[in-house]
């Protein structure tokens, strides 16, 4: 089940909210954890067994951390076995086919051996990426004492498993949601401002990012060697408008969703389009993510504590893991340590550079996101390198799309382009928060959510495209 389907929107959150806020504030707790399973259950029923066993098997690991304290060497053993355990199911489930994959090619390419091994041909368990890191923080933060193991299961699992944030993110310390899971506040003004914040994701998801998806889904359909130069590009703009408002949209409907329940969850994307360098761009873009990577891998690692060698390894070891976390495919890899490149290089040739001026960090920016999302948005290696062709009309004289084609598109797409322009900047969030109590901007939420429906009724297609990472 996702956020964006009518099935959420006039079944399941409905008959949910209603549940939750009839019993008294005391049941509230169990309310959430056994409908935050429900929810996870009408989407994967086979894995439900696996994040409980997750829940269970770390909520009992930090118990222990905590009763041997004092023992170190104990503790450092309790840490090793659970992140192996909690990680080597991810692995296990998300990448042992494509290692088969990969060790079937070795074989072929370099023995000659045309045996192969069967794939295990796993489905994806939802959100496993997502609670891994999130239960993993946990652990990690429960060894360093940074707060002590949480006794209540109760607690751990509302934390876990909270359905606004359990499917992809954002990515919560426990110290961000301990003090609501215990003492929360329940206001109608919360609850109104969760829902146009609920709302307004809709919207992006909806209106924009299925639309605009429309487009890039058009052109992979055509074929990459089929399009003309300035149709590739048109592609890759849609792609990165797509991701972005489908991503975004999700993470505004969690917050929402969170508020309307009595909690705060963290922003995950500060307007990340308008940033002035790669580097700006990932402090801005999905930031919960960011900061797990920054506080349990950069930092641990020596960050950049320990001269420019350390620093460059350390980045490339880190987007390398990065690249790699969002799928197993060699494409994320290939996207991952092209943007720790262009990280590095800014940090010790160019940033300073692109800081001073805007105009030039635009263009820069312009040219180099919508390149790098054409990395992440292609799995097949060989694809990339046809897109990549048309993109910079390399070695091809004539395509089976001419400019009526491309005027065709600009007409169907254009004004859905200038949207999508508009609301990556603060236009709307000046907007929002000025008329967001008044009459017109009652009725233009309300037509948001309308719309949004209209478009859910009538459409085929509307998956989140963070879903499977």
């Amino acid at each position: 089940m996702v956020f964006s389907s009518l099935s959420f929107l006039f079944r399941f959150l409905p008959l949910f909210l209603a549940v939750y806020y009839i019993l008294p504030v005391k049941y509230r707790n169990l309310c959430l954890f056994l409908g935050s399973i429900l929810f996870y259950a009408f989407g994967e029923p086979v894995y439900v067994v696996l994040i409980i066993c997750s829940l269970l098997f770390n909520y009992s690991m930090g118990l222990l951390m905590g009763e041997y304290a004092r023992k170190r060497a104990l503790r450092i053993a309790l840490l090793l076995f659970t992140l192996s355990i909690n990680f080597g199911l991810l692995l296990f489930f998300k990448y042992s086919d494509f290692l088969i994959d990969n060790i079937n090619l070795c074989s072929r390419l370099y023995f000659h051996n045309e045996a192969s091994l069967s794939g295990l041909k796993l489905g994806l368990p939802l959100g496993i990426s997502f609670y891994t890191f999130q239960i993993s923080s946990y652990i990690i933060d429960v060894y360093y004492k940074k707060y002590p193991a949480e006794k209540n299961l109760l607690s751990v699992g509302v934390y876990l498993c909270m359905f606004p944030q359990l499917i992809a993110g954002p990515i919560i310390t426990y110290p961000e949601l301990s003090s609501d899971i215990k003492h929360r506040t329940y206001s109608k003004i919360l609850f109104e401002d969760g829902l146009q914040i609920f709302i307004l994701g809709l919207g992006s998801k909806v209106i924009l990012a299925n639309r605009i998806g429309i487009l890039w889904h058009d052109l992979q359909t055509i074929g990459y060697d089929s399009l003309t130069t300035p149709l590739a590009w048109m592609g890759a703009f849609a792609y990165t408008f797509q991701l972005y408002f489908d991503f975004y949209g999700y993470s505004l409907m969690a917050v929402g969703l969170g508020k309307m329940l009595g909690f705060k969850l963290p922003n995950n994307f500060d307007h990340p389009y308008l940033s002035y360098s790669m580097t700006d761009f990932f402090r801005k873009w999905h930031m919960t993510l960011g900061r797990w990577f920054r506080e349990y891998i950069y930092i641990p690692l020596g960050g950049n504590r320990k001269g420019g060698l350390r620093t460059i390894c350390n980045l490339l070891f880190v987007w390398l893991l990065t690249g790699f976390w969002h799928g197993a495919s060699w494409n994320f890899v290939l996207w991952g340590v092209v943007v720790g490149i262009l990280i590095i290089l800014e940090k010790f040739i160019w940033g300073g550079f692109l800081k001073k001026h805007r105009l030039i960090s635009f263009l820069y920016m312009t040219f180099l996101v919508p390149l790098t999302w054409s990395l992440f948005a292609i799995t097949n290696i060989a694809n990339i390198k046809v897109f990549f062709c048309r993109l910079f009309h390399i070695g091809f004289q004539s395509t089976l799309l001419n400019t009526d084609n491309l005027l065709a598109y600009i007409k169907t797409f254009g004004f859905l382009f200038v949207c999508c322009l508009l609301c990556m900047t603060y236009l709307p969030d000046r907007l929002f928060h000025k008329y967001r109590k008044k009459p017109l901007g009652i009725l233009a939420i309300l037509a948001i959510f309308w719309i949004s429906v209209y478009f859910l009724a009538n459409s085929i297609n509307n998956p989140f495209l963070y879903f499977r990472f």
